[in-house]
């Protein structure tokens, strides 16, 4: 979860624009002049609320453990944001670019190891997969459609409120694509063996 809060947080400081899954909060949190961590929060919180509002009679009560798991995950988002003194527009494209690339591998890495831990979800990949189960699609598919709904979103609330697109760019592009890839990446290369070393008799 440190390492997915250290993506996230890595992407927002590039400048070249915020991850799909956050780009919500992000957006909301410029607008109003509130705390990123704590708009993340709030969206989790819907997430979780979401998940429950689409699974009906199959939801577990143990979901609502990503309540506490959200408000941890977005005071670990606080600091990495507070103590990470990057600034975008003190550095080139280059530069930025390859932050982007260091956000989209902790990101993929830190969604990786979460998921095949099979504890608590995070609330962006527990949406998805309620998602999932709801158009009968594998996660994928899921992600792909919710991140594009997500930037949808984003877009709206930024010309509406604003008259410009906020926090959305190339490096949202990226991360759509990236993230995929870059667990597809590390579940290939280490999921059996964080699965065994964690316990787990089978990869989840």
């Amino acid at each position: 979860m440190v390492i997915l809060a250290l993506g996230l947080t890595l992407n927002t400081k590039t400048g070249l624009g915020v991850s799909p899954i956050v780009s919500v909060a992000y957006c909301v949190s410029q607008i109003l002049g509130m705390n990123f961590g704590d708009m993340t929060f709030v969206l989790y919180a819907l997430f979780v609320a979401a998940q429950f509002a689409i699974r009906g009679k199959k939801s577990h009560l143990y979901d609502l453990l990503q309540f506490p798991l959200s408000l941890g995950f977005s005071r670990v988002l606080n600091l990495f944001d507070a103590f990470i003194p990057y600034n975008s527009a003190n550095h080139g494209f280059l530069a930025n670019f390859l932050l982007l690339i260091l956000a989209i591998l902790c990101t993929g890495v830190g969604v990786s190891m979460t998921v095949n831990m099979r504890l608590v979800p995070n609330p962006g990949d527990g949406i998805v997969a309620a998602v999932a189960e709801k158009m009968g699609r594998d996660q994928g598919f899921a992600k792909n459609v919710f991140d594009v709904g997500c930037v949808t979103v984003t877009c709206i609330i930024g010309l509406v409120c604003r008259g410009q697109v906020i926090g959305i760019g190339i490096g949202t592009l990226a991360a759509m694509v990236g993230v995929g890839r870059s667990i597809a990446l590390v579940n290939h290369f280490f999921k059996a063996r964080m699965c065994r070393a964690a316990g787990l008799e089978q990869p989840a």
